[in-house]
């Protein structure tokens, strides 16, 4: 099997440290990570010609939008593939996080996914494909086995 694709879209490289985090995540479930920028507001056509690409690439894929303020990238995104899309926009501190409601709310048709903390929101890329790819699968259980495990050794830490 050719390793699944997780499609990381930010709009602007402003979002890139944000993306990073994703990407490194990702990774670490042996998903393989393409960066983009691209705008639904400022470039559309330069956003549809990137997801046209993508879209002809038959790898199991996800695609991860990070946008703050007007966040049109996702619903774009989500109306424009048949892939799932996760949305996992920077919260800005300009408007208190109110920014944040822009990725929440979608028009009816339109179903992605919203993920606030960016190792999150690539886990959860790696537990869609991971239905497809048994590999990954295999990671995303040990990686919630260790998590489970260092929390029962917390506790027998406190509880001798």
């Amino acid at each position: 099997m050719t390793q699944p694709l997780v499609v990381i879209i930010m709009g602007s490289k402003a979002d890139e440290a944000h993306c990073q985090k994703i990407a490194e995540a990702a990774r670490g479930f042996g998903l393989a990570v393409a960066l983009r920028v691209a705008s639904a507001h400022k470039t559309p056509q330069h956003a549809l010609a990137i997801l046209e690409q993508f879209e002809r690439d038959e790898r199991p894929k996800v695609y991860i939008t990070v946008a703050g303020r007007s966040n049109a990238l996702s619903g774009f995104v989500d109306g424009s593939v048949s892939a799932p899309v996760i949305a996992c926009p920077p919260i800005g501190e300009s408007f208190g996080g109110a920014d944040v409601y822009s990725s929440l709310r979608m028009p009816s048709g339109i179903a992605t996914a919203v993920v606030l903390e960016p190792a999150n929101a690539a886990l959860l890329a790696a537990k869609v494909l991971g239905l497809v790819d048994p590999a990954v699968h295999h990671r995303i259980v040990e990686f919630q086995t260790k998590q489970a495990d260092k929390i029962k050794k917390d506790d027998r830490e406190m509880n001798p």
